[in-house]
């Protein structure tokens, strides 16, 4: 009885803590529901709040944006960030989508003259403290949609570190900017050479007609004929990035420090000692004023550029002079040449249509070795009474008798004793067209070349096989001889350098314009680009292109 007892009490007490421990852990879990509960209402609503917040700051920050735009563009808002990609152009000036013409344009920007953008480069590898930003105009609207096209100015402003095929391009923010006239400008050339440039204002007004906009630090490039000059703009008035179009801007350029030339100067009649090594130019200018080209053209003078090579030297040069604008002379764009071994005397003679007042570049090209030398130039005196070579003295022609062996007319006393001095000591070239009459000991020393008959002594034979007959390739990709190689760069080229007749820069000719029209008045493809800028007439002021300003003068105004 006391046992069944105990067990029921047993079973009662064992169901009793498990009730508890069932009312427990369930106190418990709902405790940890409530508190979970608790926990995700928290934490929604600083979700919420953070994102009210977030809300707000980017309405802020677009509202302040906005405003900055409205400043920066006066009145107009337009940012885009776009794809950046290069094109060869010259200038400032890059290309954009045609939706950003209508953006722009349903803001009337087209109204408000030329639009300036400045585009900063997006980097998301990286957080720079200052980004790489650069200022440009407007080209077309023609580039890709997403897309902003950048000319190779523009590009290196923005990625130095990044050449033009690079794969990896970072993203571009465009923004649209007002920028108030240039007044002023001050540029440094980092090279020497600029200064060297004739009329170097001039040139660089050109290339700044290829630009909208200028800016503190950056460099602009400024090409003349195949040289390229950096010129780094160091100050700007009257903020530190201007507008340089239709505006009248001060330029003041630097001078180099030093007198660090690429054109040496060289005073006329005074020797200067030089040293070429070869395969390189040394270059000097040299200039031939009106008392000079009087003399000249008094026909009792010619002249003479003299180079005396050093006897310790091993090499050997050649010259090449130029009138400028051509500055630099090469093997293929010259006036006058000399390619004789050793010293040389280039005598420009009085007739040469070439020669009249200005300035002008001798180039002295090392054709073999480290070649040192002296050079000049100077205004050499014909001598017109001294007594030419087998002249004699002047006797009537019925006393003159032809020797046998030289061709020449001898005084008919003196024949016999001539002629056998003649026939022991001279022989006669028979090279067709040749006919020189040489010593006998100078006889195996004479050869003529076997492609173009000219004669030479045989150690230069060598030097004008290379010089004269050796293929060439030209920039344009043709493969010539040199005289060849002359008349195609002068005459057939695209990448030929001329004097524009309208803006008188040396450039690239170009291929020939496709208006047949300006085919017929003889321009170039950069004289029909350039020419098709327009101007005021000077008698009725109405604007008329360059290229038609003739034409508009005779058929208008009468004027011949």
């Amino acid at each position: 009885m006391d046992f069944e007892l105990r067990a029921a009490r047993e079973k009662l007490e064992r169901e009793q803590r498990e009730r508890k421990a069932r009312a427990k852990a369930k106190m418990e879990k709902e405790k940890r529901a409530k508190a979970e509960a608790a926990r995700q209402r928290d934490a929604l609503e600083a979700a919420q709040r953070a994102k009210r917040l977030d809300a707000e700051r980017a309405q802020l920050e677009a509202a302040q944006q906005m405003e900055e735009s409205l400043l920066l563009g006066n009145g107009i808002s337009f940012m885009r960030i776009l794809e950046a990609v290069p094109f060869k152009g010259q200038g400032d000036k890059i290309k954009l989508p045609p939706s950003s013409f209508e953006e722009l344009s349903g803001q009337n920007a087209l109204d408000k003259g030329p639009m300036y953008f400045r585009l900063t480069r997006v980097n998301s590898q990286t957080i720079t403290e200052k980004p790489q930003t650069a200022y440009s105009g407007v080209l077309e609207f023609t580039a890709s949609e997403g897309t902003v096209q950048l000319p190779t100015h523009v590009w290196q402003n923005l990625f130095p570190d990044k050449s033009s095929e690079g794969v990896d391009v970072p993203l571009v923010e465009l923004r649209y900017v007002s920028l108030p006239k240039g007044t002023y400008a001050k540029l440094k050339p980092e090279g020497a050479g600029f200064h060297d440039l004739p009329n170097h204002k001039a040139v660089l007004e050109t290339e700044l007609r290829l630009h909208a906009t200028l800016s503190e630090g950056e460099t602009i490039r400024v090409s003349y004929g195949e040289t390229q000059y950096g010129l780094r703009v160091l100050e700007l008035k009257p903020a530190s990035t201007v507008s340089v179009i239709e505006t009248d801007i001060d330029v003041d350029v630097e001078a180099p420090e030093g007198e660090n030339h690429v054109l040496v100067p060289l005073e006329m009649g005074k020797t200067v000692e030089g040293i070429v090594e070869e395969g390189k130019f040394k270059y000097y200018k040299f200039l031939v004023d009106g008392t000079v080209s009087e003399v000249i053209r008094s026909e009792f003078a010619d002249l003479e550029v003299k180079l005396q090579a050093d006897d310790s030297s091993n090499g050997d040069t050649d010259v090449y002079v130029s009138r400028h604008p051509l500055i630099f002379p090469t093997q293929h764009r010259h006036e006058w040449s000399s390619h004789e071994t050793g010293s040389k005397n280039l005598v420009i003679k009085h007739k040469d249509a070439n020669l009249v007042p200005g300035n002008y570049t001798i180039g002295v090209y090392g054709f073999k070795g480290v070649s040192k030398y002296q050079i000049s130039v100077h205004v050499k005196d014909r001598n017109v009474n001294v007594q030419r070579v087998g002249e004699g003295e002047k006797v009537n022609s019925e006393d003159l008798v032809e020797c046998g062996n030289c061709k020449r007319h001898i005084a008919r006393r003196t024949i016999v004793v001539h002629e056998a001095y003649c026939i022991r000591h001279n022989v006669v070239c028979q090279h067709e067209g040749c006919g020189v009459v040489l010593r006998k000991e100078e006889r195996e020393n004479h050869a003529h070349c076997v492609k173009c008959g000219r004669a030479f002594q045989k150690g230069e034979m060598e030097k004008h096989m290379k010089v004269f007959h050796e293929p060439t390739a030209c920039m344009c990709g043709i493969v010539l001889e040199k005289e060849e190689m002359v008349q195609h760069q002068t005459v057939e080229c695209p990448l030929r350098l001329i004097v524009c007749r309208f803006c008188g820069d040396m450039v690239q000719a170009g291929a020939n314009p496709e208006d047949p029209r300006d085919r017929l008045r003889g321009l170039c493809e950069h004289e029909s680009q350039c020419g098709s800028r327009t101007a005021p007439c000077d008698s009725c002021g109405r604007s008329v292109m360059l290229k038609d300003m003739d034409l508009h003068n005779i058929a208008v105004h009468q004027k011949n």
